[in-house]
């Protein structure tokens, strides 16, 4: 029974939100008011953010032990295949925002407390297995055109990789690879979070709403995956600060983007049943501290 509410959510029979049609002028739109939206919530933004320079900071030191070279481009841009998760918390506020409400940054975490959470994390392994298998493709692309020996230095690789033909194999085939892996994230992911957080309809049903809504917005989808790849590459310089302005910025306009594509949805967000408040007496403390002892 529970796994079938991660699937399908908490109804017998799963909703199928309708999908709309979008063009560039929304997308427009829907940076300006995650433009608006950081800069109404800039500490909670960068906040949940800080982690993508530190990150950044652990792969470039780790990338003068040479052995890890060759895997550093693909683990950067590799990135961008988890984002979705990673923004989970600025959908939130966003949301939060919208409907009026208080958007400090520990409502983030009230993520946790969906009754869409399962689905969620569901969502949320798969795109992390996906990850997994788009670094062990670029190493074995790495590997068949370099052979298992790791570079001797920075200098000598970036020579080999930008100057002969098997770094310029690698260069044309791990990109076109990976933008296949860029491809099937956004298809199954660029409303999949956002609607989870709005309703409780299910993994199943989200990831395939994501999927009609790259569908019948194909050219559209496109650019939005172009301008996320553009803004992230533009955030990762220089040493990859950027992306605490960047990552808060596209993750609330991810947000107001599903508000654009999926008809609007008149209902309670998908939260945890509230426990039944129990009226209390002077008379009963202590024990109250003690409940498991009723």
């Amino acid at each position: 029974m529970a796994f079938s509410n991660i699937l399908v959510g908490a109804g017998t029979h799963p909703a199928q939100p309708e999908v709309r049609s979008i063009g560039l002028a929304d997308l427009r739109d829907v940076l300006a008011k995650g433009i608006d939206d950081f800069w109404a919530m800039p500490t909670h933004a960068m906040f949940l953010c800080i982690i993508y320079p530190v990150v950044g900071f652990v792969l470039a030191r780790l990338a003068f032990g040479y052995s890890i070279l060759p895997l550093l481009y693909p683990l950067v841009t590799g990135f961008a295949l988890v984002g979705p998760v990673a923004a989970l918390g600025l959908y939130e506020l966003s949301r939060r925002k919208e409907a009026g409400r208080d958007a400090s940054a520990t409502h983030a975490f009230d993520v946790l407390e969906s009754s869409s959470i399962g689905a969620i994390a569901a969502l949320g392994l798969l795109l992390l297995v996906i990850f997994a298998i788009w670094v062990a493709v670029a190493n074995a692309i790495y590997i068949a055109n370099f052979g298992y020996a790791s570079p001797q230095s920075i200098e000598t690789f970036l020579y080999d990789v930008l100057t002969t033909r098997a770094g310029w194999t690698l260069i044309v085939v791990g990109n076109g690879v990976g933008l296949l892996f860029a491809i099937l994230v956004l298809a199954i992911s660029v409303v999949s979070f956002p609607l989870l957080l709005d309703r409780d309809v299910g993994a199943a049903v989200a990831l395939l709403t994501s999927i009609r809504a790259v569908a019948r917005n194909p050219l559209t989808m496109a650019v939005w995956g172009l301008i996320v790849g553009v803004l992230l590459l533009i955030g990762s310089l220089p040493f990859f600060l950027g992306l605490t302005v960047i990552m808060p910025v596209l993750g609330h306009a991810t947000w107001h983007l599903y508000r654009k594509v999926v008809e609007p949805y008149v209902g309670p967000p998908p939260l945890l049943p509230e426990q039944r408040k129990e009226r209390r007496y002077a008379a009963d403390f202590p024990s109250v501290l003690f409940p498991w002892t009723k």
